[in-house]
């Protein structure tokens, strides 16, 4: 029985989609075991979102050659189907699989044996136009399901259209029934995912079904205590999903919502199909029907043309939402997209700076969002993820609680009242069997 390791880089679609090739390896009478442990086969899930995940490839394979020097190396991913030929001359790496062929590798590598030269298997991007249903299963608290892939706008600065292909969607039919096998195990949560989630619907480059529709259709799923909706563009987050979510049984008052940028100067440039008004529009509606929702928000500094105005822009029209956390990423150039060749450039120091001013005005929000739930009852899904004889959960509007371990409560939704903050970021809670505080 050989022994197959993975190792996921990027986004939650890239760890629902790893878990459900690893269970096709399982399948096939591989054993999956940790990267550690000295594996025949490593296959590496890459990401291209920044340049630091493209160093990260290169640096994960020098690691899998160091624990097991004649291993496959097998690379799969965004990356992979962007840079193929660069990657398969990476010292070590036996195969590179594109975004069509990745779900075939146990088929196309048949046997895994090495070769003098790397095995390329990468389409053009065009290709990559059927849906595979992906979900992760490795912990049992939750699952990340895919309900959709690729992504058709085209903003300057990101290159996911060209590492992923056109939007397609699952069926609902065929989601229902994913989620009614998902509900036969012990998870608890589904958070949906994909790469443009709220443009679900579209087969065979038809938009046959809506998002909305998706999320009225699971809400009736029983035997899943929550939904999360993963991350949903401004321009698609409509007043008819956010009055269901604020009635629905199961989906939680948790919206993720990419924003980018706080001026409108920027968002043109970035090709954006909203402006910041939009967007101040949509959290005022969620907050004016759902005042305890959680909104986290991306954003990217460093733009090409930010000037250190348009940059203040941002932070003040951040600063005024009442939102409650952000992502905040740094611009990375990326070939082959139009903003690598847009005048402008912002140096590395200013863009560092940036980021550092939006990620203390994140800590900043998060603090008052969590000062606001003072007082209020919340239900906490404990994880087995103990650090420290400590174990922590989520309520459903996404406040971190941390709680003295206790076997007991992992994997349980626990009722409590968060009642005051300490010095130390402590919140007690009444009807809780061990001490419990906001992380």
């Amino acid at each position: 029985m050989k022994k197959v390791a993975f190792y996921t880089l990027g986004c939650k679609l890239n760890y629902s989609e790893t878990s459900t090739i690893s269970r096709m390896f399982e399948e096939k009478g591989y054993k999956k075991v940790d990267f550690t442990d000295t594996p025949d086969i490593f296959i590496i899930n890459t990401c291209s979102v920044t340049e630091n995940a493209d160093k990260k490839c290169h640096k994960i394979v020098r690691e899998a050659r160091g624990i097991a020097p004649d291993a496959y190396v097998a690379i799969i991913g965004c990356y992979a189907q962007l840079k193929p030929k660069e990657i398969s001359e990476i010292p070590g790496v036996d195969a590179v699989l594109g975004a069509a062929e990745k779900f075939r590798l146990v088929e196309l590598l048949d046997g895994f044996v090495r070769k003098p030269q790397a095995e390329v298997y990468a389409s053009e991007v065009e290709q990559a136009n059927t849906f595979n249903t992906s979900y992760s299963i490795n912990d049992r608290t939750r699952t990340f399901l895919k309900v959709q892939d690729g992504c058709d706008y085209s903003c300057t600065f990101c290159t996911i259209p060209l590492a992923r292909g056109s939007s397609r969607s699952d069926s609902i039919e065929n989601i229902l029934k994913t989620a009614h096998d998902i509900a036969k195990t012990e998870v608890r949560e589904i958070v949906l995912t994909g790469v443009n989630t709220g443009d679900f619907g579209i087969q065979q480059g038809i938009r046959v079904e809506r998002f909305v529709d998706l999320v009225k259709a699971l809400d009736n799923v029983e035997g899943i205590d929550r939904f999360r909706i993963s991350s949903i563009e401004p321009n698609l987050l409509s007043d008819d999903i956010i009055e269901f979510v604020a009635q629905s049984k199961r989906f939680v008052p948790h919206f993720h919502i990419p924003l980018q940028s706080g001026s409108n100067k920027i968002l043109k440039l970035m090709r954006r199909r909203y402006l910041r008004e939009l967007y101040a529009d949509r959290v005022a509606r969620i907050k004016s029907l759902m005042p305890h929702c959680c909104i986290g928000v991306d954003v990217i500094v460093g733009f090409p043309g930010e000037t250190h105005e348009d940059f203040l822009d941002t932070y003040a029209f951040l600063n005024e939402l009442d939102i409650s956390y952000l992502h905040v990423f740094t611009y990375s150039e990326r070939e082959n997209t139009p903003a690598a060749e847009m005048q402008g450039s912002v140096p590395g120091s200013q863009r560092a700076d940036r980021s550092k001013m939006l990620h203390i005005l994140s800590d900043k929000k998060r603090r008052k969002f969590y000062e606001e739930n003072l007082g209020k009852e919340a239900t906490v899904l404990f994880e087995n993820d103990i650090e420290n004889g400590m174990m922590h959960g989520f309520t459903e509007n996404y406040i971190r609680v941390t709680a003295k371990y206790d076997p007991v409560l992992v994997n349980e939704l626990k009722h409590v009242k968060l009642l005051t903050i300490n010095d130390r970021g402590h919140v007690e809670a009444e009807d809780a069997q061990t001490e419990v505080f906001v992380h």
